[in-house]
């Protein structure tokens, strides 16, 4: 079922681009301008403590008292932000993983071997290297300050520096950040306890217990893990542990799933009863049913996610940055264990010991397990580990006091720009080699998951374009759907620029919200009897508004077709059984909404404009390339790489 060309005309631009960002594209973008923000901060600091210091510490020193019933809690300003607004921004940390746990990259468990192990490399060299520099002296307390990466600075810095749009880059450096993250929580309840509390301890711990019942009773009433989260950090508080472990804690235990078909359905039907009857009630059922089609992590991530980038972590660089750089503290930094064995672990440390690790792990174990990124993005991910601002600052000011905290302080500043220029020139240096070296520097030879259930059958899938063509764009539609129609003149431009792609059309028609596109569906498969599938798919895309029966057998007409044949199989439903095994099939893969995209059989997460989807498909080209079984033509852009087939 192939056709070698498109019909009709191409779209030259894509106007609706920026309307349609899904999870993943806004979540890097926040990160990228997270980043920002929060370099702006810690400059404002810098800026701030060394034109007036003591107006610095006076309003970070303010003290903030609640009092519930006869229990006060008091803590100055800083304390609060460190402590307690931190809690949101290790709560963001946890519900990332716990996402990538569940339907990312990490939900096949053997890929969590390699970054985890990774992640403990780049945590003990840095480790050896500053008690190995502060042997001997009271400063080598601050080794916890050396373990941690800053996951929202790193993912900032990776979007800025980093090859655009590489999933399994970012995964890779989220888990190993993560990793650490987890790792440096343990050391700061355990290695820097102050005025340990173990009854405290003991509630705390019967707290998250209730946690996990309530989960496992299967409530979803937010304001009831809100209770349970405050009452643990409370408990944690007073136990003596930074209570921002109740943050991450909270996140990984928050599980992440795709909306499945059935809670769909019942949403569409509430909103249809709200629309037919709008009442208080039907309003009030209408917006619980759209809420609950959506996983609890993924309605967090939403709530809390840009909240964190652009207000906790910028106030946290606010209120701990800001150091006075004068004359004595650099002449003290030139030659302090603390300031150069911050500096040497993080730069040097971490990077050395995340490429050794993943290297003995990948020899050690036959390449049975190897990294997903290639061994240069492996070099990225762990000079921008190196970024350990937050979490590096949040351990310094419990391990280290006085000079030493400045020092500290000082050297976490100065590894922070390191590393993220060291990180800027080993990925601009994968510029000078070849497009197949370079893509094998970056993206390696590690098969990704596979999302997309139902292989590709030409003998019985609806093809457009070469069946050779190395890399295959699959999107699962609606032909009443508008972001179908709008997404169809980007697919054309995308197979006109592009000359060894291949197209496939499979049905997924929402019935709940779009009537006629069982109908439509039945009438392109009608068509196909006939060979004439696209030529009725691009009628139909371009007449949604016009898929009545009446409609249908004119756009027969059209084209040509046999209208007696046609008419038989539209009446005989000839297509139903074809079109169910695509639903099924969408099912299979997680599919609910349209349109959805697979390329080369990982699910395009993302803007579906002429970009991002050249973008994604410029990348299966080249993980393409790397394969032992790839000996097609060029295919490059049009200009490139010849004609299109």
């Amino acid at each position: 079922m192939t056709s070698d060309n498109p019909r009709g005309g191409w779209s030259a631009r894509t106007t609706w681009e920026d309307r349609f960002n899904a999870p993943l594209r806004a979540f890097l973008r926040t990160e990228t301008g997270g980043a920002r923000v929060v370099l702006v901060a810690a400059v404002v600091a810098l800026v701030w403590a060394n034109v007036h210091v003591s107006s610095y510490e006076s309003v970070w020193g303010t003290s903030l008292s609640i009092q519930l019933g006869d229990w006060p809690v008091s803590h100055d300003l800083r304390t609060w932000v460190n402590s307690g607004l931190m809690t949101f921004f290790f709560l963001v940390a946890g519900l990332e993983l716990r996402r990538e746990f569940d339907i990312g990259e990490l939900r096949e468990r053997r890929r969590l071997a390699l970054p985890m192990l990774a992640g403990f490399g780049g945590m003990l060299l840095p480790i050896a290297i500053y008690l190995a520099i502060n042997a001997g002296q009271t400063t080598a307390a601050g080794w916890g300050a050396v373990m941690a990466t800053d996951t929202a600075l790193a993912l900032g810095a990776l979007a800025v520096f980093g090859p655009r749009f590489s999933d399994r880059l970012r995964g890779f450096l989220l888990t190993v950040a993560v990793v650490d993250d987890l790792v440096a929580i343990a050391v700061l309840a355990i290695a820097y306890p102050e005025h340990p509390s173990p009854t405290a301890l003991l509630v705390a711990a019967g707290i998250f217990g209730g946690v996990l019942l309530v989960r496992g009773c299967g409530v979803r009433f937010g304001p009831v893990y809100a209770l349970l989260g405050v009452a643990a950090w409370l408990a944690v508080s007073e136990s003596g542990v930074d209570p921002v472990v109740v943050g991450l804690v909270m996140g990984l235990l928050t599980y992440a799933y795709a909306p499945g078909r059935g809670e769909l359905q019942r949403a569409s039907d509430q909103f249809r009863l709200f629309r037919e009857q709008p009442t208080p009630q039907l309003a009030r059922m209408a917006r619980a049913g759209l809420t609950s089609a959506l996983s609890p992590n993924e309605r967090l991530q939403t709530l809390y996610h840009p909240w964190a980038s652009y207000v906790v972590v910028p106030l946290f660089a606010l209120a701990n940055a800001g150091i006075v750089l004068d004359g004595e503290l650099l002449a003290r930094a030139v030659t302090s264990p603390v300031t150069l064995g911050v500096v040497v672990a993080y730069v040097v440390g971490k990077p050395v010991g995340i490429v050794t690790a993943s290297w003995l792990v990948a020899r050690l174990s036959g390449n049975r397990f190897r990294p997903p990124v290639g061994w240069v993005a492996v070099a990225g991910v762990g000079t921008v580990s190196g970024i350990g601002f937050t979490v590096a600052l949040l351990i310094a000011t419990h391990a280290l006091k006085g000079p030493a905290l400045d020092e500290a302080k000082l050297g976490i500043l100065v590894a922070t720009f390191g590393a993220s220029l060291v990180t800027w020139l080993v990925f601009r240096s994968v510029g000078r080699l070849s497009p197949a070296r370079r893509a094998r520097a970056l993206l390696g030879v590690t098969e990704g998951i596979v999302d997309l259930m139902l292989p590709v059958d030409p003998e019985r899938d609806h093809v457009r374009g070469s069946l050779e063509a190395p890399v295959t764009v699959v999107e699962y539609g609606d032909f009443e759907c508008p972001y179908c129609g709008q997404a169809e003149p980007v697919v054309r431009e995308l197979l006109a620029d592009f000359a060894n792609v291949r197209y496939v059309w499979r049905h997924l028609p929402l019935t709940d919200v779009h009537p006629h596109a069982q109908l439509a569906a039945e009438a392109a498969e009608a068509a196909g009897e006939q060979n004439a599938f696209w030529e009725m798919h691009d009628l139909l895309l371009a007449h949604q508004d016009a898929l009545y029966p009446a409609d249908v057998l004119g756009y027969a007409e059209q084209i040509g077709l046999d209208l007696d044949g046609f008419r038989e199989h539209m009446v005989k439903r000839m297509g139903v059984d074809r079109i169910a095994e695509d639903v099924d099939s969408a099912d299979l893969s997680g599919v609910t909404g349209t349109p959805t995209f697979f390329i080369n059989g990982r699910r395009h997460h993302g803007a579906y404009d002429i970009t991002a989807l050249s973008a994604a498909v410029k990348s299966a080209f080249a993980s393409a390339k790397l394969r032992p079984e790839y000996h097609p033509r060029d295919p490059g852009r049009r200009g490139e790489g010849g004609p299109a087939s």
